[in-house]
């Protein structure tokens, strides 16, 4: 089946195509160049006066892992948010800080999106992560395998071992828990906790390993790099939270010695101790930073006011977070000794100076940074504002007036300690397609994606144009998933299921010799246990795996 979509006005960064009018072509599931010779059309919709973009992908969104099912469980109220009735089409669901799963898939591809990467996945509970974004419908998926605070690693630093060692061992977790990339969380925090520090600045030792926050980036930043994986190494840095940390995080910037390395959540790492308060923005200096070393690249975790659940691996800031838990119950957990999961609700006001200063300091910094393939449009979903608050994101990125129109309703002294009023800046449709899709592809490492040229799959999203660019953002005329509509006027018609991502660096196989001696004394769960399977994803037909090159 031939299928066209006509006279749209088309963004594509990819391609360098920024609102040209053009037709586009789906044949057995992909965008094909129709441009030369005669055939037939089986069917054609008119997208004159249309945006043309392609699936909007996000690349940092915690949609899997225990981490999600924990807070479903403190917070029922949320349970009656959003509810999605049974009907021939779609499944039932509910949630609204949390989704369910169905519900969280229907969401997301009514807002135009066709990828979700889980930036968290825990090694030992990886099984667990990738059943439940398997029950996430249309959405293509991928995840972040979590190393830094691993007991196997941080033994290994100990014993200086050598590189070759330690990207073996990277290698060998990635292929195991079927990974696109390496994430890092607050590098041997969450292993320093669990020996009663509740602090750890980046050249402070680990009191039981001596090893260093600069010790792990250091090293797992090199194995990324080395073994060719796209994606570079996700750090979710040091003193997520504390005033001041803009100083660890310039630190960070500057003490990987050009290596790449994306900062995620860049928000919560960028606060300063200036004013009466002793907390302040410290976005200009980050977006300068960033500016000048291009190895680096940033999502935001922008702050938007209401209720929302903070849940992650962090539990050293999480522990102490939960002072401010609203509702008041929280929960903190242990993971095999090699991780940990916080997870606090938390309510963001406009009335609270530090909330406000929050949101200001999210949007400073995307307004500051000026190369937008090296910046993402995230909240860090749940944990800075639920995903589904992206379409008002974009409109105070794109409408200065309505920017400033919220800014004068935050707390007076949030306005005071802000430049945001003076920024002019205002995001482009180009701009916004390069940040929530082809930017996003090419860090990722999605070979087909992210774009609308011949031979990519057509994920493919159309908007009617509006002024009004949260209203633009939120109803999508149509969404394509691999070239079948699954979206119209905003409302899901039909679902499929999507793909996993993956890469498979090489190892050698011996490390699994040392690594059967330690599961077999420290761990409850056997080596081959641990390892995943390709069958586990795709046995139950609800998607398969697409594996991507290395880039040695």
């Amino acid at each position: 089946m031939l299928i066209k979509l006509t006279g749209g006005q088309v963004y594509d960064p990819a391609s360098g195509i920024d609102g040209q009018v053009q037709d586009i072509y789906i044949q057995d599931g992909r965008i094909v160049d129709k441009s030369n010779g005669d055939f037939q059309v089986d069917k054609e919709y008119d997208l004159q006066g249309k945006v043309v973009m392609s699936g909007a992908i996000d690349m940092h969104t915690h949609i899997g892992g225990g981490k999600g099912n924990i807070a479903r469980t403190l917070l029922p109220e949320d349970h009656r948010q959003d509810p999605v009735s049974r009907s021939d089409i779609t499944r039932s669901g509910c949630g609204h800080a949390m989704p369910s799963t169905f519900v969280t898939g229907y969401r997301y591809a009514e807002m135009g999106y066709t990828a979700g990467f889980e930036p968290a996945v825990l090694p030992i509970n990886a099984r667990q992560a990738h059943m439940e974004m398997g029950d996430i419908p249309i959405l293509d998926k991928g995840g972040y395998v979590m190393l830094g605070s691993d007991d196997y690693l941080l033994r290994m630093l100990t014993a200086k071992k050598d590189q070759k060692a330690i990207n073996d061992y990277v290698a060998w977790t990635m292929n195991a828990a079927k990974a696109i990339g390496v994430k890092v969380v607050n590098p041997g925090g969450i292993n320093a906790f669990k020996f009663n520090q509740r602090k750890l600045d980046l050249d402070e030792q680990n009191a039981h390993y001596g090893v260093t926050p600069r010790d792990i980036l250091e090293v797992l930043a090199t194995a990324v790099k080395e073994l060719g994986v796209k994606h570079p190494l996700h750090v979710h840095g040091c003193n997520l939270g504390v005033p001041g940390n803009v100083q660890t995080t310039l630190d960070t910037i500057q003490g990987i010695g050009g290596l790449p390395m994306h900062l995620t959540h860049i928000q919560f790492h960028s606060y300063g101790t200036e004013g009466d308060m002793k907390f302040s923005s410290g976005a200009a200096q980050i977006a300068e930073a960033v500016n000048n070393n291009k190895n680096i690249t940033i999502d935001v975790g922008q702050v938007l006011f209401g209720q929302t659940v903070t849940a992650s691996g962090d539990s050293m800031r999480q522990h102490y977070n939960h002072k401010f838990a609203s509702p008041n119950k929280w929960v903190v957990m242990d993971i095999e000794c090699d991780a940990g999961c916080g997870v606090v609700p938390f309510k963001y006001k406009d009335q609270n100076f530090v909330n406000a200063l929050q949101w200001a300091i999210g949007l400073e910094t995307f307004l500051l940074v000026n190369d937008p393939w090296r910046i993402f449009l995230t909240t860090d979903h749940p944990n800075g504002a639920p995903f589904t608050s992206y379409p008002h994101l974009i409109r105070l990125l794109m409408d200065r007036s309505f920017r400033n129109e919220v800014l004068a309703t935050i707390h007076p002294e949030a306005q005071k300690m802000t430049t945001l009023a003076s920024i002019t800046r205002e995001y482009t449709l180009q701009e916004i397609a390069i940040m929530t899709r082809a930017g996003a592809a090419k860090l990722i490492g999605l070979k087909d994606r992210g774009g609308l040229s011949a031979g990519n799959w057509a994920d493919i999203t159309v908007y009617t144009d509006n002024t009004n660019r949260q209203t633009m953002f939120e109803k999508p005329d149509y969404v394509f998933k691999d070239g079948e509509l699954v979206v119209v006027d905003g409302k899901v018609v039909h679902t499929k299921w999507g793909t996993t991502h993956v890469v498979q660096p090489d190892f050698d196989p011996s490390v699994e010799t040392g690594l059967k001696d330690y599961f077999d004394r420290y761990l409850t769960m056997k080596l081959g246990n641990f390892k995943i399977s390709d069958d586990e994803i795709t046995e139950d037909g609800r998607g398969s795996i697409t594996v991507h090159p290395l880039h040695i």
